[in-house]
Formats: structure tokens, sequence, C-alpha cells
């Protein structure tokens, strides 16, 4: 053993005897190693041999629970407490709990208020993001004075020939479509290959070569 794991292993009894009075809770061995190991450098030895020492003297109690033992100090040493006391004592520890509570729920509006304005935009940004709105509103308003201005703009009559003459073209591609598609399976129930080879062979070219569909009616 070191020379100062030594000296903390024999001022152990006097530090663990303060630790429990001042706590005044039960603590197992292994608790008190891992309360005071950081602090004092107490080994795990030294806090059981100086714990079950300090029971010994009656400086502080032992209690088996379960399969372990479990220290705490001697409650004779300190003063009765009147029942006025306790509920003085319950009357602040509802007190203390509902501020508690209170800051909490205080903490979370201003963690919601922070992450907000955390999240908006700085006055810098805002003032460019003015500038390039502006500037947009800026082009859709000449785009739109260029309209009004234009003298060549679609009457609702040539508006309407331009849906027959697209109706009838489409009447007549659907016809003509259904005509050559009648015209090739004939041609393919005596032909020896493939439809693709016929094809191209003759030189058919489909719509769907070129990625084309038929408008719906």
């Amino acid at each position: 053993m070191s020379k100062g794991r030594a000296e903390a292993a024999a001022g152990a009894p006097g530090i663990l005897l303060r630790y429990l009075q001042e706590q005044n809770r039960p603590y197992s061995a292994q608790d008190v190693f891992g309360n005071l190991q950081r602090e004092h450098g107490l080994g795990k030895t030294a806090v059981v041999k100086a714990l079950e020492q300090l029971a010994q003297q009656g400086k502080i109690k032992e209690k088996m629970y379960g399969k372990q033992k479990i220290y705490f100090a001697d409650q004779d040493q300190f003063a009765m407490v009147s029942d006025a006391d306790l509920q003085g004592l319950d009357a602040k520890i509802v007190a203390l709990t509902a501020k508690v509570q209170s800051l909490q729920q205080s903490c979370r509006h201003m963690e919601a208020e922070l992450k907000e304005l955390t999240s908006a935009l700085t006055t810098p940004e805002m003032q460019k993001e003015i500038q390039e709105l502006k500037k947009e509103c800026a082009g859709y308003r000449e785009r739109l004075k260029n309209i009004k201005a234009a003298t060549n703009h679609v009457t609702p009559e040539e508006k309407e020939q331009v849906y027959r003459e697209r109706q009838k073209y489409c009447k007549e591609w659907r016809k003509r479509k259904r005509m050559a598609t009648e015209l090739s399976d004939a041609i393919l129930e005596g032909y020896p290959k493939s439809k693709k080879q016929f094809f191209e062979e003759v030189g058919i070219e489909t719509d769907e070569d070129h990625n084309v569909k038929l408008p719906d009616p």
C-alpha cells in the first residue's frame, strides 16, 4: 500500500463517520465507496474495515438488508423532532417542491423561446430577404405590365377554335393508329419473324419509339 493510500485508510473512520452523520441516511459499503472514492482516495477494503470498526464501536448502526449490510448514523445523537416540527418540515417540502416545479416550467418556456429565437432570421438576414422579395415582386409587376400591354391576346373564340382542332386531329390520330395496328396484326399472322423484326424491315416507327403518348379524349 502506498503512503498516500495508507494515510487515507487511517483517516477513513473519521471521514465515514462525518459523512454518515451529515447525510443521515442508510448506505451500503459499495455506496459509500462510490461516493467518496474520488474525493478522498479511499479503497473499498479500507471503507469496509472502517464501517465495521465504527459499527463495533457503536458510533454508527449496522443492519442486514437481504445479503448486504446497511450502515447509518446512530439516531440517538440527534435531537427529537416534535410533530409540529415535522409538519413544518412537510410544509416546507411542499413549498419547495412547488417552487421547483414552477422553475422547471419557466426553464421549459425559456428553452422553447430560445429555440424559436435561434431558428429565426437575424436582422441582416431579414433585411436581405426583404430586398430579394422586393426585387422578385418588381419582376412580377413588370411581367404583368407587359402582358397587359400586349396586343396579341388570344380571344375566347380563338381559344375554342384551337381546342376543336386539337380534338379533331387527336381523333384522326387515334383512327389511323387503330387502322395501322389492325393492318400490321393481319400481316403478322403469316409473317415468320417477330413483330419487332417486321417493323425494322419495313421501317415502321411507333409512337412509343419517340416517347409520344396519344392524349386522352
